[in-house]
């Protein structure tokens, strides 16, 4: 006995190292096994961190582990992922281990772990899941690997399908399926149990949203004739039972079908259930009356030119629901509805919605619609009839809107269409007829600062447009009232892609841009305390809006601006408005714009050509930012302005240009007299030391100027100003910063330069000298609130010298230069030790006229030159009212 007991503890031990250590020995063997079936049966790149052999998981059978997973494409995919799981493991016999190359594995089980499928159809028809190698002959189809399944099992999985022609997504997520079978001979029995969370969008229609959905299903397989049938079924989509049964059958052109299915219950909650199931959690609570059924055959051959008939019906008597929660019962619920294919084409396949009633409160809905050729160009004719409170639908159904919603909707009307004619805007083949009216409806949109309340909006149906018969509005300051025809409202309603296309009368007594703007608040917390940051979204043209405005408005607010009287026409397409000779009255004048306006990028651009006539210059200059900086000198000034701008650059989130991005240029003309120079610190400064012109004195009179400006620098060019019979010539440019570099020119007569030189003039005596204009250059710089002026003298002294020279060389040409230079140098220099005759004091009861612009007396020295008496004599005119003013006091 205890031999025996020794033999069998051998025994085990042995087995036991062979369970440890075949695993190692069989490793690289199925590693080529894995390897090489991919590569027999599969058109694509495959990848795995490890496959792992294991004896005891399964015992008495073998266990094998592929780990991390990844299948990606080959073109016209390439690179995409195809499929992925973290791990895929299956059992077999360990006798299966033992099997040459060449002969078939027999594989008993498979489970799937965290797996996620995309099956895609591209633009140009090409699939991503056509990866399994056809085989160059019927012997060579058998694959290494043969399946004798017992069980299998896919856990904590999804799979993703996108058929982008057919404008379909089909999503499965949460997916947990298991099956096992009994399998003897040519028929098997398969026991599957599935559940899942289930969306479907076809054509951008949400019919399924994340729908929770089981299926338990009892299978009977007839593999030799590839038939599979099902018995005992039962599924529930949300909480809608369904029971089926039939078969499906694979044929060499397709497959053949005969399914039967219905609802196992006939409440109406039953209906309810059918609802995405953030809407259905409560049904318990719901009370409803009357019946819902569903019923309907699918019967006969799936092949590339047929599908199976359809018999398809839902209906309902006399129901209605309630929520426990909300105030409002919906009730007198009439459905008819069925889907109906007789023919197998599936362009015969048609929705009858026969009947569609149900009534909230007092108010009574109909509805029914025929719709056709639903695979091809869906043809529709549909009836609306009735009534809706839109407040009450939060109040009969848990819908959760995005903003409140509330007013009367009004409508009965006819249509009929087909779907290519609204996607090409063919409106004659677009029928309509009736009329629609919305009463005290209430729309609230983050799109806008404040509700916007449309007190009336009437429509009359035409076969072809739709007349906007009366439309009336307010939203925070603003009203307005609007006419019109829009071609292609139905189009709109029910495609995505269509434009809302129309003309349009538009009239207010209040237009205030800023109500068409929003403001979101979001908290930002700092290193020391939280602050509340507004931030603001500009207005945005809608990018459906195609269409012509004719506005009228009595007051136009933008900004701190108020426009009177505004008229003109915009064209809207493509997020961008087309401004046509648009007009207002505005500062005492009238303002005249063309351009554009347009938001399709994230800033938005403009691009303007503006016209003032006869504006108040220092009212305008004071209130619009743009003048301030093109011309901020010209809050001195008093009366009226004419002037042309073209101006283009961006702009920011409330509609104010963005001055560093602007250029374009102007023409400036003034029609006016009066300067405060008080009002402006750069002429305050220039009367200091430009002391012999009175800035309050310029002439201004039909001063015109014109103006460039880019990169947030205003360049002007040289114009021309007058002070009496001094003339001054002025250019440069300025910074949007309000930083300055300009040079003025003063062209001061010869008469105003004093004793000495008015001598020398009078010693030449000739005519040429009353002409003499001396050039004396002003350079001004710092900034508008605090300037830095600079004078040259140097080019003054040097003109009235060379002018001088140049008379008297023409007079005495042939008399030798240096009689000339002595002439000359005696006038300048022969008033040695003498002075001027005393200043006559001004008669302040009479006007100063130009013969009254004296120099003081000036003692001179004999050893100055001709040049430095000009200097000297310059110098002292710029001084002389401050001498003046000295000696007043």
């Amino acid at each position: 006995m205890k031999k025996f007991f020794k033999i069998t503890g051998i025994t085990l031990a042995i087995l036991i190292v062979l369970l440890i250590a075949l695993p190692f020995v069989f490793q690289s063997q199925i590693k080529g096994m894995v390897k090489k079936f991919i590569n027999q049966n599969l058109n694509a790149n495959v990848e795995f961190s490890d496959v792992s052999l294991s004896l005891f998981r399964s015992f008495p059978q073998a266990h094998v582990e592929v780990s991390d997973l990844v299948i990606t494409n080959f073109e016209p995919f390439k690179d995409e992922t195809f499929a992925t799981a973290k791990n895929l493991n299956f059992t077999m016999s360990v006798k299966e281990l033992f099997k040459t190359s060449d002969d078939p594995i027999i594989v008993n089980s498979i489970n799937i772990n965290e797996a996620l499928l995309t099956l895609k159809t591209d633009a140009f028809g090409n699939i991503n899941y056509d990866i399994v190698k056809e085989s160059e002959n019927a012997q060579d189809s058998t694959s290494s690997f043969s399946f004798d399944i017992q069980d299998y099992s896919i856990k904590k999985s999804a799979i993703t399908y996108i058929d982008i022609p057919g404008d379909l997504q089909f999503y499965v997520t949460e997916l947990n399926h298991t099956g096992k079978g009994t399998f003897s001979g040519a028929i098997s029995e398969l026991d599957t149990k599935s559940e899942a969370n289930v969306s479907l969008t076809l054509d951008s229609i949400n019919y399924l949203n994340n729908n929770h959905v089981t299926l338990d299903a009892l299978i009977d397989l007839d593999l030799n004739a590839q038939k599979y049938t099902f018995k005992k079924n039962s599924a529930l989509i949300n909480q809608l039972p369904v029971t089926f049964d039939g078969f499906v059958q694979i044929l060499e052109e397709g497959q053949l079908i005969d399914l039967s299915f219905k609802n196992t219950g006939s409440s109406f909650k039953d209906f309810l259930a059918v609802m995405p199931a953030v809407y259905a959690k409560n049904l318990d609570n719901v009370e409803t009356t009357g019946n819902f059924n569903v019923n309907g055959i699918i019967k006969g051959k799936v092949t590339e030119t047929t599908i199976p008939t359809l018999d398809i019906s839902i209906s309902s008597e006399n129901a209605s629901f309630k929520y426990p929660d909300l105030p409002k019962r919906v009730e007198n619920i009439v459905i008819d509805t069925k889907i109906i294919n007789e023919t197998g084409n599936a362009d015969d396949t048609y929705l009858a919605i026969n009947t569609l009633n149900f009534k909230i409160d007092s108010d009574v809905f109909k509805a029914s619609a025929l719709i056709k050729n639903i695979t091809g160009n869906m043809l529709v004719n549909a009836d609306i009839d009735g009534t809706l409170n839109l407040a009450n639908l939060t109040k009969a159904y848990p819908l959760e809107l995005e903003n409140e919603l509330s007013g009367i909707l009004k409508a009965k009307i006819n249509t009929a269409f087909d779907m290519n004619a609204i996607e090409t805007s063919a409106y004659d083949r677009i029928k309509a007829s009736g009329n629609a009216n919305i009463t005290n409806l209430v729309f609230s949109t983050d799109a806008m600062n404040h509700p916007l309340h449309i007190s009336k909006a009437d429509m009359t149906f035409n076969p072809s447009t739709v007349t906007l018969n009366s439309f009336s509005a307010k939203t925070g300051q603003s009203d307005f009232t609007a006419t019109g025809t829009i071609n292609n409202l139905i189009g709109f309603m029910l495609s995505k892609k269509v434009n809302l296309k129309g003309n349009f009368n538009l009239n207010s007594n209040t237009l205030a841009l800023n109500d068409f703007m929003s403001t979101e608040t979001e908290s930002t917390t700092a290193a020391t305390s939280k602050k509340a940051a507004v931030v603001t979204e500009g207005l945005k043209i809608p990018q459906f809006l195609e269409c012509t405005i004719i506005a009228n408005a009595n007051t136009v607010i933008y900004d701190n601006l108020n426009l009177k009287n505004v008229k003109g026409v915009l064209y809207i397409k493509d997020q961008q408005a087309t401004i046509s000779n648009l007009s207002s009255t505005i500062f005492g004048g009238i303002l005249a714009v063309s351009g554009d306006v347009s938001t399709k990028s994230d800033t938005p651009t403009f691009n303007l050509k503006l016209d003032a006539s006869s504006f108040d210059i220092a009212k305008s200059f004071t209130d619009l930012e743009l003048l301030q900086n093109l011309a901020p000198i010209a809050k001195a000034l008093q009366g009226k302005l004419n002037t042309s701008l073209n101006i283009s650059g961006t702009l920011d989130k409330e509609f104010s240009p963005n001055l560093n991005t602007i250029t374009g240029n102007a023409i400036a003309e003034l029609l006016t007299t009066d300067i405060n120079e008080k009002a402006s610190p750069l002429l305050s400064q220039l009367s200091g030391v430009l002391n012999f012109i009175d800035f309050g004195e310029l002439d201004l009179n039909d001063l015109k100027a014109n103006l460039e400006f880019a990169n947030g620098k205003v360049s002007v060019k040289p114009f021309n100003l007058a002070y009496k019979d001094i003339g001054i010539v002025v250019s440069g440019a300025h910074g949007f910063d309000n930083t300055m570099a300009y040079n003025a020119v003063f062209n001061v007569p010869a008469k105003y330069l004093g004793s000495e030189v008015n001598r020398l003039i009078g010693k030449i005596n000739d005519n040429e000298v009353n002409k003499i204009l001396i050039p004396v250059s002003a350079n001004i710089s710092g900034t508008f609130s605090n300037p830095k002026v600079s004078t040259d003298l140097t080019s003054g002294v040097a003109n009235l010298t060379k002018q001088l020279i140049e008379i008297e060389k023409q007079k005495l040409i042939g008399k030798g230069t240096d009689k000339l230079k002595d002439l000359i140098g005696e006038a300048m220099g022969g008033a040695k030790n003498q002075t001027t005759a005393p200043t006559t004091k001004k008669d302040t009861t009479r006007t100063e006229t130009d013969s009254d612009v004296k120099t003081p007396s000036i003692k001179r020295d004999s050893t100055k030159t001709g040049s430095d008496v000009i200097k000297n004599t310059l110098k002292d005119i710029f001084n002389s009212r401050n001498k003046k003013k000295d000696t007043v006091n």
